[in-house]
């Protein structure tokens, strides 16, 4: 049986089974970036990368987000820009506070209008490191509009099955690939 905080997510062979249903039908993990508020969700959003279901930007560490931050609000949109080259959707990871975030909201401008999928994931049922879990939040995908229409209209934020950060984790892990494919067919409809 797997230690940690989410011991409890599956047991191993059921874990197996999935890995190996998932490598026999996945030709190429999509790339993504992964948008989310940094401080209290980084370790839930970990979770959500660590998965290995799809490829996404490389983690920032708190000390090289500092560093872009003191460079200005130019250097932000730079940094923000480079990480979705070649990415082919926003994973939006939605805790607490996510939807009040300036660069959470940015990123999910910017996303949308370079013509990436845009999809929501509610992380705020999984536990941190320390065994917390946090209280839902709004949907940042609300704030975004497109004309007189919120983004939350057209896009999707799913609310992950469970009530457990286990059952929470599974859910994602089984539906994650579908979930970006189906934002990314959506964007494809709104050109």
């Amino acid at each position: 049986m797997a230690s940690g905080p989410d011991a409890t997510f599956s047991g191993p062979s059921e874990l197996r089974t999935d890995q190996a249903t998932h490598r026999r039908r996945a030709t190429v993990a999509r790339k993504v970036f992964y948008s989310f508020h940094y401080k209290p969700d980084s370790q839930r959003a970990s979770k959500v990368r660590n998965m290995g279901r799809l490829e996404g930007n490389q983690p920032v560490s708190a000390n090289r987000w500092e560093q872009v931050k003191r460079s200005g609000d130019p250097a932000i949109r730079r940094w923000i820009q480079q990480q979705m080259r070649g990415k082919t959707c926003v994973v939006v990871l939605i805790g607490t506070d996510t939807a009040s975030r300036r660069w959470v909201n940015y990123e999910i401008r910017q996303g949308w209008n370079s013509g990436l999928g845009v999809v929501g994931i509610r992380i705020n049922k999984m536990t941190d490191l320390a065994g917390h879990t946090a209280t839902r939040g709004a949907n940042p995908l609300s704030r975004t509009t497109l004309g007189n229409t919120s983004l939350d209209r057209i896009a999707k934020t799913y609310d992950p099955a469970g009530t457990s950060s286990a059952a929470v984790y599974r859910s994602i892990y089984r539906n994650i690939d579908k979930w970006v494919e189906e934002a990314i067919t959506i964007r494809a409809r709104h050109g």
